[in-house]
């Protein structure tokens, strides 16, 4: 007989840096690919907001909805004994205020079964992250590249090339370190700045298109 799997927390992710043991992270939209993932020992499985295109067939994540998203976290939920499962919040589900931030949080871990939520942006939601966390909601940061913020960032494109764009991305990493996020994403930046803010922060960088530096990989 195989050993009794561990049910995974933010303990086990945030240890995966300090033994600098890389780790995968995948995105699942339903029960199926759920038990999948749990079975192959993915520790930590992302319910994303893309599931605005792939689910939902939208162009963009910004039309998706909080009770669209719902329905997707519970399937996926459903489907998991040990992963760590983190449940995307999506556009205008905390922008608005801290106190729309935690309720909506809060209904993906009160119904959808999610163990952390993901939030994107760096300093200019310092402050909804440590109301989460304050709460005892975990939360996993996301900055560079934000799809939510498609128009401002005029289409998908590397965040970070210049040197004040970079210093910028070095700021929003130390300001979600510093408001208490276990973790946070790194999408679509130069592998260099990848990996002076992987080795400058104490929790785990998780890239997607940010080269081979980061702690883990979506």
């Amino acid at each position: 007989m195989g050993a009794k799997l561990i049910k995974v927390t933010i303990n086990h992710i945030k240890n995966f840096k300090k033994s600098n043991k890389p780790f995968a992270t995948l995105t699942a939209y339903d029960y199926t690919s759920a038990q999948i993932l749990d079975s192959a020992e993915i520790p930590l499985i992302l319910v994303g907001d893309s599931a605005s295109m792939m689910i939902y067939g939208f162009d963009t994540t910004l039309p998706v909805s909080m009770e669209e998203m719902l329905l997707v976290v519970r399937a996926v939920c459903r489907g998991v004994q040990n992963s760590l499962v983190v449940a995307d919040m999506p556009f205008l589900s905390y922008q608005p205020s801290i106190e729309e931030t935690i309720k909506n949080a809060g209904l993906f871990l009160k119904k959808g079964g999610a163990s952390a939520v993901k939030l994107e942006g760096g300093q200019h939601i310092k402050e909804h992250i440590v109301a989460l966390v304050n709460c005892g909601i975990p939360v996993l940061g996301h900055i560079g590249l934000t799809p939510q913020s498609y128009h401002q960032l005029s289409g998908y494109k590397v965040q970070g090339k210049t040197p004040r764009d970079a210093q910028k991305i070095i700021d929003d990493a130390l300001a979600v370190q510093e408001a208490g996020a276990f973790g946070v994403v790194l999408e679509c930046v130069p592998s260099p700045l990848a990996k002076e803010i992987t080795q400058a922060l104490t929790i785990p960088t998780i890239g997607i298109g940010s080269g081979s530096f980061c702690d883990g990989q979506i």
